[in-house]
């Protein structure tokens, strides 16, 4: 009997395993040779790095770190600095992901109070489809006021409020760390502009400094919930009263997650947290993707008038991220039914970024912030009620031109959230839902939050503020106007594809007041979903349905008329 030998693919293997090993096999030859001449740093690091690489070996769950024990560490580290590397020395000036450096700049004199001024012309190309700009006015003329405001409040309405152009976006205590929060209210303060809550509530740093709130409500009802997490009365109308909530919001879905609820884990729920939201230690809380107060739109105007009765008469609008139009519709219909209007209306666009979600929920849904302004814009112009409702929007704002535009295509005024955290001191690592952000301002961390210094960033937040109203004071001067609201489609063109140029009044499509009420708007699709909306239901299938059959009867139509 011959005697056995090793197998060509044994062979293989060892030929092919070796180099993968090699920094593991210098790491064990150099034990014994740093033991021998006592050069003990160098033996620590070669026994630490041959632990090592024997434990990735056995590991079964990095098959990359199972092929190279200690090499492959250098794919992680590369992995984990990217983002950092392509932020500071790869990307362009302009390229937006999601904020450019020049954006970020922006935001950093201004809140620094540092001149932003820039020499040598435009780096934007003006020939580039999609560039929009400013047409300016022989009448142009300097604004010695910056101080636009916005009265909220129609005739239901006890208590209005005069609310800035530009106002700080709904971020909660929790998603923010308290020294954020509190930065933000208290330059909210100075600066004499408002501060959205966000849905977790009103905190002790909300109130601290006393700036103008927002009470944000949503699906949870933190702040006014009872122990089943349904809406408590009581305990809204003891927060609704105070003093420094001017507005109180309704929340029914925001551009970053539309649709989505929220778990926030037991483990993130600190004594503070639990206080401010009135939900117990160490149980998960859960935010359902809709409100158990309402589940048609004719109560969802019941919910309102309700809360604006509760509050003793202050402003009460709804935001949302506009998903299907019909639904939106239907929330019109129901209020022209009713004769009862919100005081105002705030659209997230799907731009909206302060809320952590899945890939797919930040990208793919959700109607972008401009599409949906002119959305809303029609529907109201058209349904004869836009002269009831305030309308505010918030998407990526950033500079006076943002605003400017926006309030040119029918805004009344604009909310800006990671704006505001870029003046609070925010770097965007995109690193908000680790609980390890760098810069302290959205992390629960109380070594990390001690980064932020509130009387120095609070400045910032008012600056920055400040210099934007001026900014956008320049613009409208140069159009040869006086307040922003003043602004048109027709005083913004658009570089078209083709190389043309087009007014945004050409660009985009504005039907005439009322005429959705008459059937004949001069946008069929607008049209069929108006008379597919229903007051009573938000059901989208069977909408959806009809207007297939709608659709199909065209069609039919067409076919007869050409036969």
């Amino acid at each position: 009997m011959t005697p056995s030998k090793p197998s060509q693919d044994s062979a293989n293997y060892l030929f092919l395993v070796l180099p993968r090993f090699a920094l593991l096999w210098v790491c064990i030859l150099l034990i014994p040779i740093s033991f021998f001449f006592k050069i003990w740093w160098l033996l620590f690091i070669t026994v630490c790095l041959t632990c090592l690489g024997i434990y990735n070996i056995n590991q079964k769950r990095h098959a990359i770190l199972r092929n190279y024990p200690i090499s492959g560490h250098i794919r992680f580290l590369f992995e984990n600095f990217r983002p950092e590397v392509r932020q500071y020395f790869i990307e362009g000036d302009r390229e937006e992901v999601p904020f450019s450096r020049l954006q970020r700049s922006i935001v950093y004199q201004r809140a620094k109070d540092v001149d932003s001024t820039t020499a040598f012309g435009s780096l934007n190309d003006l020939s580039k489809p999609g560039t929009d700009w400013f047409l300016h006015s022989g009448r142009s003329h300097k604004i010695s006021d910056h101080n636009f405001r916005v009265r909220i409040g129609n005739e239901r309405c006890n208590q209005p409020y005069d609310l800035s152009v530009f106002n700080i976006s709904a971020m909660s205590f929790g998603a923010l760390s308290a020294a954020a929060i509190e930065s933000l209210n208290k330059g909210a303060k100075e600066g004499g502009f408002a501060h959205d809550t966000g849905e977790g509530g009103i905190s002790p740093y909300h109130q601290k400094h006393g700036g103008d709130l927002i009470w944000q409500l949503g699906t949870a009802y933190f702040g006014c919930r009872d122990e089943q997490g349904k809406f408590n009365p009581e305990t809204f109308v003891q927060r609704a009263s105070l003093p420094q909530v001017k507005m109180i919001e309704i929340k029914l879905s925001q551009g970053a997650k539309p649709g989505k609820g929220g778990v926030l884990p037991a483990s993130k729920i600190t004594e503070e947290i639990a206080a401010t939201r009135d939900i117990p230690m160490g149980i998960d809380c859960i935010s359902p993707p809709t409100h158990p107060e309402f589940s048609t739109p004719r109560e969802l105007v019941h919910f309102w008038q309700r809360l604006r009765e509760l509050s003793g008469g202050k402003p009460v609008g709804f935001k949302l991220c506009i998903g299907m139009p019909w639904e939106f519709m239907a929330i019109v219909k129901a209020m022209i039914e009713e004769d009862n209007y919100p005081d105002f209306i705030v659209i997230d666009g799907a731009e909206g970024g302060t809320g952590a979600a899945p890939v797919e929920f930040m990208d793919s849904v959700g109607m972008p912030l401009v599409d949906a302004l002119i959305f809303v814009q029609n529907t109201l112009v058209g349904a004869g009620i836009r002269d009831k409702i305030k309308v505010g929007v918030s998407g990526k704002v950033i500079s006076g031109f943002d605003i400017a535009k926006l309030m040119g295509l029918g805004a009344d005024w604009c909310n800006s959230a990671r704006g505001f955290m870029f003046a609070v001191g925010c770097i965007q690592s995109r690193s908000c839902h680790t609980n390890k952000c760098p810069t302290g301002v959205a992390t629960q961390d109380p070594a990390r939050q001690k980064a932020l210094d509130v009387p120095d960033k609070s400045r910032r937040v008012a600056n920055f503020h400040q210099n934007t109203l001026k900014a956008l004071a320049e613009i409208v001067g140069c159009a040869g106007l006086n307040h922003p609201n003043e602004l048109m489609p027709h005083h913004i063109v658009r570089r078209q594809p083709d190389g043309w140029i087009k007014l945004l009044s050409e660009h985009y499509q504005f039907i005439d007041s009322g005429s959705l009420l008459t059937g004949n708007c001069g946008r069929r699709v607008l049209d069929d979903m108006w008379k597919l909306a229903d007051p009573n239901s938000f059901q989208a299938m069977t909408i959806a349905d009809e207007i297939v059959d709608a659709q199909n009867e065209r069609t039919r139509a067409h076919q007869e008329h050409c036969t």
